[in-house]
């Protein structure tokens, strides 16, 4: 998506862009690859879209960029566009700077519609993005020292179906909040060990603590390891703002409907158990049908 020429073929004769391609992680060894390709990227894929005359264009953006960093004076953190510089790092910096281009482009005339999806889960999730990497990361957990912050979850199926309404009866402009069920991450983490049938114990760790230690790591896998740590301090910052994001806008405007997160949720940690050679337990079977039974 940085080949400009290949992105102007690739949009030749094509009527409406979906355009999600980005860097969703929270580290990589080169921190400017978030720039260049979550706002250098779309810069290019608009202006792309914008040569050809595209009749709509779908930007698929992030929540982390809504949570209140800063004074949102009165705005509701569904509406606001903050300053990218309000930002707690570097990933969410580049999510911030190509969706003002966004807004600047539907501000110009341009036929856009944002889309913003929380953090969807899936058992197709083969390459393990960011939310499927953290269940997987504390499934493997006896003890799961974490922050008890906010976590918005939903059906990876729900998110596609809703960036479709999105794209088909979204108001020019306008940011739709594709979410499903918001939880504590304690409350998540004791499903889990219910579903998975493990005995494991979660533990609270404050904040502070918990920043330290991911700017530690961070720093370890910076200048030593050049692989990803176990979280970063932007992580942790994105987590200490986390807040329940409103999906109203889209159920009233667009009938987006998200099922339940707990089937879906059973059927990820399913599939990470069978990804990792375990056979699903008894206790994950009998919940299965206990739930199907209610």
């Amino acid at each position: 998506m940085l080949d400009s020429a290949a992105v102007d073929a690739a949009i030749a004769g094509v009527d409406q862009v979906y355009h999600l391609a980005g860097l969703p992680g929270m580290w990589v060894p080169n921190k400017r690859d978030f720039h260049d390709v979550n706002c250098r990227g779309t810069e290019i894929v608009l202006a792309a879209a914008m040569n050809r005359g595209v009749s709509r264009f779908l930007h698929c953006s992030t929540e982390s960029i809504l949570f209140p960093y800063s004074d949102l004076g009165g705005v509701p953190a569904e509406e606001a566009l903050q300053p990218a510089d309000a930002m707690p790092g570097a990933y969410t910096r580049s999510k911030s700077l190509a969706e003002h281009h966004a807004a600047k482009a539907a501000a110009a005339g341009f036929p856009l519609v944002i889309g913003t999806p929380t953090m969807p889960i899936g058992a197709a999730d083969h390459n393990l993005t960011p939310p499927t990497a953290m269940l997987w990361y504390f499934l493997q957990k006896k003890v799961q020292p974490h922050l008890n912050f906010l976590v918005n979850l939903v059906d990876v199926r729900d998110v596609a179906m809703g960036l479709v309404l999105t794209m088909e009866r979204g108001r020019i402009g306008q940011r739709y909040i594709l979410g499903g069920d918001c939880l504590p991450l304690g409350n998540i983490l004791r499903m889990m060990a219910t579903m998975s049938g493990r005995r494991q114990f979660p533990l609270v760790v404050p904040g502070r603590i918990a920043e330290f230690s991911a700017i530690m790591l961070e720093y370890i896998s910076d200048n030593f390891t050049r692989r990803p740590p176990n979280g970063t301090a932007e992580g942790v910052r994105i987590a200490l703002a986390a807040s329940d994001l409103s999906i109203d806008k889209a159920r009233t405007e667009l009938g987006y409907a998200p099922r339940p997160i707990e089937p879906v949720l059973r059927e990820t940690i399913t599939h990470l158990l069978a990804r990792s050679g375990e056979a699903p337990s008894g206790a994950i079977e009998h919940h299965a049908l206990s739930s199907r039974a209610s």
